[in-house]
C-alpha cells in the first residue's frame, strides 16, 4: 500500500469514526475563537472551554479586552498554562485589531499571523474553523499521527502540512483537521497505540509487529 493508497484508507475510515464532527474549543464569535485558539496552547481544550465559559458571556470582542486591561485578563485566564504571556498577547492584538482593522478578525494568513501570539498553526484554524477557508492546521501530535501512519516523513510540521495537502482534497481539509485530532485522541493515542492497535494502523500496516518511533516537531 503506497501513501496514496493508505490515504484513501485513511479517510474512509475517519468518514465513517466521524461522519460529522463538532469544533472542540468553544466560541461566541470569530474573535473568541481566535482567543481560544491562542489560549489552547500548551493547554487542553477542556481547560480552556472551563476557563472561557465564565469569560465570553460578558467580554466578547476587542473592545472588551482593551477596557480591562492585561492584569484583569490575567486574573480571568490565570488558570492557563503561561498566562501572562498569552494574556499581553490578548490584550496587544486586541488594541491592533481596534486601531488597524475596525475590531474585526481579518481574513488572510499575512495579516493573522502579524498579530502578537498567533502563529501559523492558530491562523489556519481561525481560516478553517472561523471563515471556511480550507486550511490545514498542523500541531505536533498531527504531525506524530501522520508519520506514523506513513503520510509523511517531514521533520517538521511545515513539511507535514504540505505532504499532507498534496495526497488530501482540498474539500476535506477542514473537517480532516478536526476527524484526526478526534481520532488520535480516542484511538490511536500516542502511549496506547504505538502504530500496532488501533483500526488506521492495522489496516494500513497489517504486518507491522514492532512499535513505531516518530520525530518531535
Amino acid at each position: 500500500m503506497n501513501e496514496i493508497q493508505r490515504a484513501k484508507t485513511i479517510l474512509k475510515i475517519l468518514d465513517k469514526t466521524y461522519p460529522t464532527i463538532r469544533v472542540p474549543l468553544k466560541s461566541r464569535n470569530v474573535f473568541t475563537l481566535l482567543i481560544s485558539v491562542l489560549l489552547s496552547a500548551q493547554c487542553t481544550d477542556i481547560n480552556v472551554n472551563n476557563v472561557t465559559k465564565n469569560i465570553y458571556p460578558k467580554y466578547h470582542r476587542p473592545e472588551h479586552f482593551v477596557k480591562l486591561g492585561r492584569k484583569k485578563i490575567e486574573r480571568l485566564i490565570k488558570k492557563i498554562g503561561i498566562f501572562r504571556v498569552k494574556a499581553k498577547s490578548i490584550y496587544n492584538l486586541s488594541k491592533i485589531l481596534i486601531n488597524e482593522y475596525g475590531g474585526k478578525v481579518p481574513k488572510t494568513f499575512e495579516d493573522l499571523e502579524k498579530l502578537p501570539g498567533v502563529g501559523h498553526k492558530t491562523a489556519s484554524v481561525v481560516m478553517s474553523q472561523g471563515f471556511g477557508y480550507p486550511a490545514f492546521a498542523i500541531d505536533t501530535h498531527i504531525h506524530r499521527l501522520a508519520q506514523r501512519w506513513g503520510l509523511t516523513n517531514g521533520k517538521s510540521v511545515v513539511q507535514t502540512e504540505k505532504d499532507l495537502k498534496k495526497l488530501f482534497p482540498k474539500k476535506n481539509w477542514n473537517k480532516l483537521h478536526l476527524q484526526i485530532i478526534y481520532y488520535g485522541r480516542e484511538y490511536c493515542k500516542a502511549r496506547d497505540c504505538y502504530g500496532l492497535t488501533c483500526k488506521i494502523c492495522t489496516t494500513c500496516y497489517p504486518n507491522r509487529k514492532k512499535p513505531v518511533k516518530t520525530l518531535k516537531a
